[in-house]
């Protein structure tokens, strides 16, 4: 009897094995790496996290300030792939600039997201990095006076696809999108547009890529609330951003 149990359960074991699907080298690639930053700014906190935490291919780790500069220190940063910047904050000492830039030297990607534009107004290189500048303040730029940028809740957006066969918005086509509008900031003319907009509240260009010691740098204007998070669009934009930004 113990021997005829055994025969059963190893043909058993045999149609199992048979039935279930075999691993790919797909299945096998290890996730994208993603150190998302938060803090200074109110936000839908569990739809963002969830948003995030179901990108597919993709796993984060959230930190919020003050610890999240810490992880950008040489012993903490090789753990990572991407930085994902969703805050708003401008306390930056020398140490915590110089492993910023360190991190996009070593060529890690970094995606900024909506209020992280406004991010370091004392800090002139981070608007090298990111491409653009938002004014909290009124402020004088080679003789220029800057008025204070702008923003406006509750906004459908008309959003277009300026290259619509970049990795970021391949697949892509036009959409709308409740959001938040910012107005009046700067942007770098060497940026390589990816979303253009319409909508009279909000500056033109609203997505791009662009190369900051040979690391990858994407920013998109949208991302404010659960309303936002939820389409389907901006879900996709985010995925592909961190996707590409990290050279995956």
């Amino acid at each position: 009897m113990i021997q005829l149990k055994h025969i059963v359960y190893g043909l058993l074991g045999v149609v199992l094995a048979s039935a279930c699907p075999r691993a790919t080298a797909a299945d096998s690639n290890p996730p994208i790496r993603a150190l998302v930053v938060v803090g200074g700014h109110g936000f839908d906190t569990n739809q963002f996290y969830a948003t995030l935490r179901g990108l597919p291919g993709v796993s984060v780790d959230i930190y919020e300030h003050p610890k999240a500069q810490a992880q950008w220190e040489a012993g903490q940063a090789g753990r990572y792939d991407v930085m994902v910047l969703y805050d708003f904050y401008q306390k930056i000492d020398e140490a915590a600039k110089a492993n910023f830039v360190k991190w996009l030297k070593d060529g890690r990607g970094l995606v900024c997201t909506h209020h992280a534009m406004a991010n370091y107004q004392a800090w002139p290189e981070y608007e090298n990095i990111i491409g653009a500048r938002y004014y909290l303040k009124k402020t004088l730029v080679n003789g220029v006076e800057k008025p204070l940028s702008t923003w406006k809740h509750d906004v459908m957006v008309p959003v277009k696809i300026a290259d619509a066969d970049h990795p970021v918005t391949r697949g892509l086509k036009d959409f709308e999108i409740h959001d938040e509008t910012y107005g009046l900031y700067d942007v770098r003319p060497d940026n390589h547009w990816l979303l253009t907009t319409t909508e009279k509240t909000s500056h033109e260009k609203i997505g791009w890529t662009r190369s900051y010691e040979g690391a990858r740098v994407v920013y998109l204007e949208l991302g404010h609330d659960h309303l936002a998070y939820a389409n389907e669009h901006y879900q996709k934009l985010l995925g592909q951003a961190i996707r590409w930004a990290a050279k995956k």
